[in-house]
């Protein structure tokens, strides 16, 4: 109604509306509603697209709803983008790269494809490095393993990355091949042998714990290392540490294990200095948290103070320097004291910030306890060459000694006397003058 009737009603300046029957205007409208229904059936899917179902022109031929005021906006639009291209830039084209596979392997450094490895028997047992079998088994399992490629008719294929020895190496192998003989029923027997000598029971997994165990305690300290090694007694331990010792360079990254402990040992044994250094350092004062003095020299720095120094060193050593987690106990116990109680810049330190303080400061204590320790040698060294340079006590020369001593007084004696007995002479001479 508002769509069909209303509208002409409020155009209308003729008549008035307001006494025109209901019925009249619905019809109205119902004629309308039916010729508008009969325009959109006899539109197809082109008017649809254009927009061209309800507007006309002046002759009643629909129109699109982009043409206003007589120019078409689609048109123009058109136009608009057309002139707009030629001013761009033409588009970036991008080689296309059909080499999928060399694409993966630059973006993901896959090496490329090694070549198959030479055959194996089927049923040969499986030995590792670490496990320390005797030497000859590896010898009877390299020549079980010729033998089986003679009987397969291997041939060792030329390697093109090979230098210029890789030709003589590739016939030596094929040679050793072609000479090959099957083991006999006592090298079969002497096998299983030496099967059951090694350690077998010891995993990748143990033998990593073991080297853990080393790096963390020492290859001394034996007892933790047990701890450390799970399913594994003390004994066992033990026998693999006296066997791992003395044939580790048989192993294959031996140069690695052995880097791997000796940077354990290197922290182990400077834990034991700073602590040989802070025992000393403590034991020279009776109460070190009120009495102990640091010499800084020219590394005291602003932000400390000689009293949070103490501290820091004191309860260090209190807590244990070599202690897991201690610089975060220390930083609790700096929290707690109540002499810090409005000492914000300390209270907020952090853990690893107490650390470098504490590193600093232990490098103070290691520097002064070095200057001592060279100074007592000094002393001891004087006193050493002064009593290397007086004479030994022996009866001769004693002898002559107290000998030139009598002569001396007795000499001096004679003196005195003389000069005693000339004077009182001449006294005499005076008196009788007189």
């Amino acid at each position: 109604m508002i769509r069909h009737g209303a509208n002409y009603i409020f155009r209308s300046k003729d008549s008035d509306f307001k006494d025109e029957d209901i019925d009249i205007i619905l019809a109205r409208g119902e004629q309308k509603t039916a010729e508008m229904n009969e325009k959109l059936a006899q539109l197809g899917e082109s008017n649809l697209r254009s927009l061209k179902f309800d507007t006309a022109d002046e002759n009643g031929a629909p129109t699109s709803a982009y043409i206003f005021e007589g120019e078409d906006y689609r048109e123009k639009q058109c136009r608009t983008s057309l002139l707009d291209g030629w001013i761009e830039p033409p588009k970036r084209e991008r080689k296309a790269n059909y080499a999928v596979d060399a694409y993966f392997r630059e973006a993901l450094r896959v090496s490329e494809p090694k070549a198959p490895k030479p055959p194996r028997p089927p049923k040969q047992p499986n030995v590792q490095d670490f496990q320390f079998f005797p030497p000859r088994l590896f010898e009877l399992l390299d020549k079980e393993i010729y033998a089986f490629r003679k009987s397969i008719g291997y041939k060792v294929p030329r390697n093109p990355d090979a230098g210029p020895d890789g030709e003589r190496d590739r016939l030596d192998e094929q040679a050793r091949i072609d000479e090959a003989e099957p083991l006999t029923e006592e090298e079969l027997a002497e096998k299983e042998e030496l099967l059951t000598q090694g350690f077998t029971n010891w995993s990748k997994r143990d033998f990593q714990q073991f080297i853990k165990a080393n790096e963390k305690h020492g290859r001394d300290d034996l007892e933790a290392i047990s701890v450390d090694v799970e399913g594994k007694t003390p004994d066992e331990v033990k026998r693999y540490a006296r066997v791992f010792w003395t044939r580790c360079n048989e192993l294959q990254d031996v140069d690695k294990h052995m880097a791997q402990i000796e940077r354990g040992e290197a922290k182990i044994q400077r834990r034991a200095a700073v602590k040989r250094a802070l025992d000393l350092k403590m034991a020279r004062y009776r109460a070190p948290f009120h009495q102990l003095r640091i010499q800084y020299g020219t590394n005291k720095g602003k932000n400390y103070v000689e009293e949070e120094d103490r501290f820091l060193i004191c309860m260090l050593h209190k807590l244990g320097f070599d202690r897991d987690n201690v610089y975060d106990d220390l930083r609790l116990a700096v929290r707690l004291a109540p002499q810090f109680r409005f000492d914000w810049f300390l209270r907020s330190r952090t853990a690893m910030e107490l650390q470098r303080r504490c590193s600093t400061l232990i490098t103070l204590i290691e520097r002064e306890i070095c200057d001592l320790e060279d100074r007592t040698k000094q002393r001891s060294g004087a006193g050493a060459n002064n009593l290397s340079l007086t004479p030994a006590n022996s009866g001769p020369s004693n002898t002559s000694t107290v000998s030139n001593q009598k002569r001396k007084s007795t000499a001096a004696g004679g003196i005195n006397s003389d000069s005693t007995a000339e004077i009182s002479g001449n006294a005499k001479k005076k008196k009788v003058t007189a």
